[in-house]
């Protein structure tokens, strides 16, 4: 039984392991397209990545990766949302801010919306935010009621 639950928990560590990459392969790709065109440099980024990520012939992103498919800004925008969650590890924030920085100054050429992506990531830095739990939710809206009920 204990070599069982331990294969089980091994191979749960490589699934959630294997996701995080897949996510963030996908942003670094939303990101190339960006500012409309993926430019050689960022291409060869992303293939790198992808290879050291064990990633390059996943059907799910090889069509992103060969860019038969594009990227909208929007979707890019929500992937970053996704693999931070509401409560980002400092780790997956700093792999995110790391990786993104990498592809963006990959070519040389800083574009505005490559700017704004950063400045986005940024924002979500887990360090720089307290941590949002249920008490502090509950405890703002308290907050919100009793200064309705005063003005009353």
């Amino acid at each position: 039984m204990g070599f069982l639950w331990q294969d089980y928990k091994k191979t749960n560590m490589r699934n959630r392991i294997n996701y995080k990459m897949k996510q963030l392969l996908k942003i670094l790709i939303g990101a190339a397209w960006i500012d409309g065109i993926i430019q050689p440099e960022e291409r060869k980024y992303l293939h790198r990545i992808a290879a050291e990520f064990n990633l390059a012939d996943d059907p799910e992103l090889k069509p992103l990766l060969s860019e038969l498919k594009r990227v909208s800004t929007a979707q890019c925008y929500q992937w970053v949302e996704e693999y931070l969650g509401t409560n980002p590890t400092t780790e997956d924030y700093r792999e995110l801010l790391e990786k993104i920085s990498g592809l963006i100054y990959s070519d040389g050429d800083v574009d505005i919306r490559e700017t704004r992506l950063i400045e986005k990531v940024q924002s979500l830095d887990p360090s720089q935010k307290p941590p949002k739990t249920i008490i502090g939710s509950f405890l703002k809206q308290v907050q919100t009621l009793y200064r309705e009920a005063i003005k009353e």
